[in-house]
């Protein structure tokens, strides 16, 4: 479904853009994701199982291409699982192996999503840490409007660090 909605408005301006089959593997898998947190279906843990397999594939053949994506995939199911050593294990290994591929974007979303992980379990202070990380990358890549929107969390967070620091008296 959603490489039909890129490709209709791709050809809307006036561009044909194919994703790969491992890339739209990759982007169905967080969405998939997402969804699972909202509601815990058998689909979703199912779309999220295929995706990883497709995952540690196309990194067997093209590991600087593909490790990252897998590493993120996976830091976002431990998320799910409640295995927290091993979900920031994965999103450190995922934003290493983005950042020595030279893919910027993904390791902004890397950085991100740990970030929200953080978030998410109430460690504001390293939240804070992922989303200016996170915030560096998307400006090192162009894109303004993904700076705005890490920039409206890293606001809010930073809102949750001052009151915990105040509440700790530092």
């Amino acid at each position: 479904r959603c490489q039909y909605y890129i490709g209709k408005y791709m050809s809307v301006i006036g561009q044909d853009v194919r994703l790969s089959t491992f890339q739209m593997e990759f982007y169905h898998g967080l969405n998939s994701i997402d969804k699972w947190r909202g509601k815990n279906s058998f689909k979703c843990r199912e779309i999220v199982r295929k995706s990883i397999s497709a995952m540690k594939e196309a990194a067997a053949n093209s590991d600087w291409n593909f490790t990252n994506k897998l590493c993120l995939l996976e830091a976002e199911r431990q998320s799910l699982s409640y295995n927290h050593s091993q979900a920031i294990a994965s999103y450190d290994a995922s934003i290493t192996s983005a950042r020595k591929s030279g893919f910027i974007h993904e390791q902004g979303l890397a950085c991100e999503k740990a970030g929200f992980y953080h978030k998410r379990y109430g460690d504001v202070c390293k939240a804070a840490e992922y989303f200016k990380q996170a915030r560096e990358c998307y400006e090192e890549w162009g894109s303004s409007v993904k700076v705005d929107f890490i920039q409206g969390e890293l606001s809010n967070v930073q809102i949750l660090v001052n009151s915990e620091l105040a509440r700790r008296g530092q």
